[in-house]
């Protein structure tokens, strides 16, 4: 029997199921869309879920893709290219998540709704569209970004018809998604509340506040009260305003009250439940998004079953409607969901586009070649070299920036370092650090470095980054190794003024040659410019929050304190001083 409306996409007739109502355990029902070709055979489906609204999602039928940085790019249309998946031959089911869109139930916290964990919907809503009749019993799914976590987070569950799933550019540490090396990044915000290019959740009367719901309005008020004590947050308009009227923003609220990392962020952590993943997992990111690499690497050394990771090249955002690695995918599921045997898993399981010479790379584990962690130094004169300084601090006097708060100046201070221009190329994939000494005036401070390649001709891109609050500086000793730091980020330990400290920032993972004449150029500051090359790629708001208070910052390079970057070369010839 009929059920569905039809929509003609480009020729291709498409049946479309709204408003179907998908039960939970506890009697929740659940919002979802089905799109699938006009003949009522049974189909594999393709499943995509989140918070953003499935409404939102049908404008892949009707809106072309847009590219950053288009003012059209609206990065919660992540569910996948609805034509596509159809013409394909699946089913595409975009569901809304509990306390949100068109579901019932509340929402609260991470990966939570009303205290069922959202693996436990998903493999409710799986199980369910197994079963429907326009369903042949086989499911995959589907989505970038938060419906990648979704994926990740089904499949932990184990559902019986979720044969494989194929994750692009998902997030996985919370923490790591909503402070980088204990900054606050805004790009949160942005997602929940719906600014600077992000529509943001569909939020419903159950989004609740954990932080609410935890404590007593007294408790709550003088939480408050210390929190609004940081400079940094006492200095930005919009925090201000969300941590005096907490209702009206419940999800950033409770991100912006819990600045260190604990249980709250790790509650149903994806990388934790990794382990519990036997189908295939295919990983899929593109550089620069340092972060959700990161993540995503340690996701892949995770899982347990079949996998894959594809590192791809710039820009790190895609487009919305949400449309790239689709080839890619339907191979993976033609394979383990329609059994066609088209070779995918003879091919190696690790691919990483190398920027600069513009090739892949491929391996069965990242980094995918040996490595060598190198020393990059910070010499005078602003130059980078592989020999240490060796002028004691009397002779090799600090570098050094001043940084006024931007409420007072537009200006964001940048120290810089650069190579010789490279007379070979130099390859060097893999994680970094950077060990900064440095002293500064005032018990806390950010850290911003960024790594650029430099052309001939005056271009750049940027190729990875690093960041540190200052008072986060504390190191996990047994987790850390040359060229890839641990922060725990669990406990701030302000500065003392005046004293010299040794700053380990984490450098995201990155794959790039620098061709000859080209050079590397590291940049320090405490901010981020408000626009440049990189930046202009990015939603408005995908930004950190600045420091609050004038902040002088001394940077020592000299035979004792050692400034330098650990960089990891492939290349066996490094750079010369």
């Amino acid at each position: 029997m009929t059920d569905f409306t039809t929509w003609n996409a480009g020729g291709e007739k498409i049946a479309i199921r709204k408003d179907l109502r998908v039960p939970m355990r506890d009697g929740v029902e659940l919002a979802a869309d089905a799109y699938q070709g006009v003949d009522e055979k049974p189909r594999p489906a393709l499943v995509a879920l989140s918070p953003y609204g499935k409404e939102l999602q049908a404008l892949a039928l009707t809106t072309p893709p847009q590219r950053r940085p288009s003012p059209m790019w609206d990065g919660c249309i992540e569910a996948g290219d609805i034509a596509r998946i159809v013409k394909e031959d699946y089913v595409h089911v975009i569901g809304d998540l509990r306390g949100s869109g068109h579901s019932g139930g509340e929402h609260i916290g991470n990966y939570n709704a009303g205290g069922v964990s959202l693996g436990q919907d998903a493999y409710d809503f799986i199980e369910w569209v197994a079963a429907q009749p326009w369903c042949d019993g086989n499911v995959g799914m589907v989505g970038i970004s938060y419906f990648g976590s979704m994926q990740v987070l089904a499949a932990a569950e184990r559902p019986p018809s979720l044969k494989a799933i194929f994750v692009s550019g998902g997030h996985y540490d919370f923490y790591e998604t909503t402070y980088h090396g204990g900054v606050m990044w805004f790009m949160p915000r942005a997602a929940r509340e719906g600014r600077g290019g992000d529509s943001g959740w569909a939020f419903t009367d159950g989004v609740k506040s954990r932080m609410i719901e935890k404590y007593s309005p007294e408790d709550l008020k003088e939480l408050v009260a210390k929190r609004l004590q940081d400079p940094d947050v006492a200095a930005w308009p919009n925090l201000v305003h969300v941590l005096n009227y907490p209702k009206n923003h419940e999800a950033w609220f409770d991100i912006v009250m819990t600045e260190l990392d604990g249980e709250w962020y790790e509650e149903r952590n994806p990388i934790t439940l990794a382990p519990n993943i036997d189908i295939p997992v295919w990983l899929q990111l593109d550089q620069g998004r340092g972060w959700t690499l990161d993540g995503t690497i340690e996701l892949f050394d995770a899982l347990k079953g079949p996998k894959k990771l594809d590192i791809g090249p710039y820009p790190p955002m895609q487009s919305r409607p949400f449309i790239e690695e689709h080839d890619k995918m339907f191979r993976w599921y033609d394979y383990w969901i329609k059994g066609i045997d088209n070779g995918v898993m003879d091919e190696p399981a690790v691919n990483v586009f190398v920027e600069g010479s513009r090739e892949n790379v491929t391996a069965d584990t990242w980094p995918p070649k040996e490595i060598e962690y190198k020393n990059l130094y910070l010499r005078p004169r602003h130059k980078l070299s592989t020999d240490p300084e060796t002028m004691g601090v009397e002779y090799a006097a600090p570098d050094g920036f001043y940084q006024a708060p931007l409420t007072v100046t537009d200006k964001v201070e940048i120290i810089k370092w650069e190579t010789p221009v490279f007379e070979e190329a130099c390859e060097m994939i893999g994680t970094g650090a950077a060990h900064i000494f440095a002293e500064i005036d005032q018990p806390d401070t950010n850290f911003v470095l960024r790594l650029w390649d430099y052309a001939p001709n005056g271009k750049r891109q940027l190729i990875t980054t690093g960041y540190l609050k200052a008072s986060h500086r504390e190191l996990d000793v047994e987790r850390t190794t040359e060229g890839n730091p641990y922060h725990p980020h669990t406990r701030a330990v302000p500065v003392e003024p005046g004293q010299i400290e040794e700053y380990v920032l984490r450098l995201y993972p990155f794959a790039n040659t620098f061709m000859p004449g080209h050079k590397l150029v590291t940049e320090l500051s405490n901010a981020e410019p408000l626009a440049d090359e990189h930046n202009a790629l990015l939603p408005p708001d995908a930004f950190h929050l600045p420091v609050g208070r004038p902040v002088t910052h001394k940077i020592y390079r000299d035979a004792v304190h050692q400034s330098r970057l650990v960089l990891p070369f492939t290349t066996p010839k490094a750079v010369q001083q």
